[in-house]
C-alpha cells in the first residue's frame, strides 16, 4: 500500500528584492530619518563621511531587527493578508537563510559603528536590536496588548544613537526625542490595528482591539495622544528648541489631536471604511517626518 503525504511547499531562490523587503524598508525609512534628525540636531557637526557610515549601521541595525523578527514570525506572517506576500511565507526565503542575514547584518552594524564612531552609539544600537527581537518580537508581540506600549521603546532608540554617534553622548533633547516617538507608537499602531483587527485576530495576536475591543482601543489612542503632544511641545519652553520648533509642534499636535478625538469618540458602522483611522494613521506618519525635521531646521537657524 502506498501512503500518499501532502506536498512539502517549495522555498524558491530569494533573490536581492526578497532580502530588501525582510528588511521593512518603509518602516526603516522612518527609522533612519529619526537618527538623522538626531544626529543633525546635535550641538557642533560631524564629518560627513562619518555621518554616512553612521546612518548606513542605523539601516543595517534597523534592517538586521526587521529580518529577525520576520524570522521569528513566519508562522503567524502567514496568517494575515497584510503579511503573507513577505518572503518567508511566500515561500521565497527559507528561515535559516533569513536568520544568518539578520544575525549577520546586525553584528555587522553593531561592530561598525563601535570602530567608526564610538561605543556609546554602537552600545545603544546593539541594546535596540536586542529589544525590538527579544522583548519585543519575541516575549511580548504573542503574550499581552501591552506589546505596542512597552515595545514601543525599540523603534525609540534611532534619535538617541545619532546623538552619541555625533557627541559620543545623551543629553536632555534626545531623550525627549526618544519619550515623543515612544508615546506617539500607541495611538500610532492602534490606528492600524483598528482597521486590519481581522487579521491580527486570525492569527491569535493580542493586539488592543483584539483583547480589549474596539471602544477601549478608541479610548486609549485619545489618552495616548495627550502626553505625546506635550511631550512634543516640551523642547520650546525648555529651552532645547526655538520658536519656529514650538509653533510648528503646537499646530500639528493640534491636527494631530483632532483626528485622535475623532477615531478616539466614533462608533464605526458594520461596513465602516475605516477612513478616520487610516487617516490617523496616515497623518501620524507625516507628523513625526514634519516635527524632526522643523527641529533640525530650527536648530540650525537659531
Amino acid at each position: 500500500m502506498t501512503i500518499v503525504t501532502p506536498a512539502q511547499p517549495v522555498t524558491l531562490p530569494a533573490d536581492w528584492r526578497d532580502f530588501l523587503a525582510l528588511t521593512k524598508p518603509r518602516v526603516m525609512t522612518l527609522v533612519v530619518y529619526s537618527g538623522l534628525a538626531g544626529m543633525l540636531a546635535a550641538p557642533g557637526g560631524i564629518d560627513p563621511v562619518l555621518g554616512f557610515t553612521a546612518i548606513l549601521c542605523i539601516a543595517l541595525g534597523a534592517g538586521a531587527a526587521a529580518a529577525l523578527n520576520q524570522w521569528y514570525e513566519s508562522d503567524i506572517d502567514a496568517l494575515m493578508k497584510r503579511t503573507a506576500g513577505r518572503p518567508l511565507p511566500a515561500g521565497r526565503m527559507d528561515r535559516q537563510t533569513a536568520l544568518h542575514f539578520g544575525v549577520g547584518t546586525g553584528v555587522l552594524s553593531v561592530v561598525l559603528m563601535g570602530l567608526a564612531l564610538n561605543y556609546v552609539a554602537a552600545g545603544i544600537l546593539a541594546l535596540s536590536i536586542l529589544y525590538y527581537v527579544l522583548i519585543y518580537t519575541v516575549w511580548l508581540k504573542r503574550r499581552t496588548p501591552q506589546n505596542i506600549v512597552i515595545g514601543g521603546a525599540a523603534g525609540a532608540f534611532p534619535p538617541l544613537i545619532g546623538w552619541a554617534a555625533a557627541t559620543g553622548d545623551v543629553s536632555a533633547l534626545p531623550i525627549l526625542m526618544f519619550l515623543i516617538i515612544f508615546l506617539w507608537t500607541p495611538p500610532h499602531s492602534w490606528a492600524l490595528a483598528l482597521f486590519v483587527r481581522t487579521d491580527y485576530a486570525n492569527a491569535g495576536v493580542p493586539m488592543m482591539p483584539v483583547v480589549a475591543g474596539e471602544r477601549s482601543t478608541r479610548r486609549q489612542v485619545g489618552l495616548y495622544t495627550i502626553p505625546m503632544v506635550a511631550a512634543a511641545i516640551a523642547p520650546w519652553p525648555l529651552g532645547l528648541a526655538g520658536g519656529l520648533y514650538g509653533i510648528t509642534a503646537i499646530v500639528t499636535g493640534v491636527i494631530f489631536g483632532w483626528y485622535a478625538a475623532i477615531v478616539a469618540t466614533r462608533v464605526p458602522a458594520v461596513d465602516d471604511k475605516m477612513k478616520p483611522e487610516k487617516k490617523l494613521f496616515a497623518f501620524s506618519i507625516l507628523y513625526l517626518f514634519i516635527l524632526f525635521g522643523v527641529l533640525v531646521i530650527d536648530k540650525w537657524i537659531l
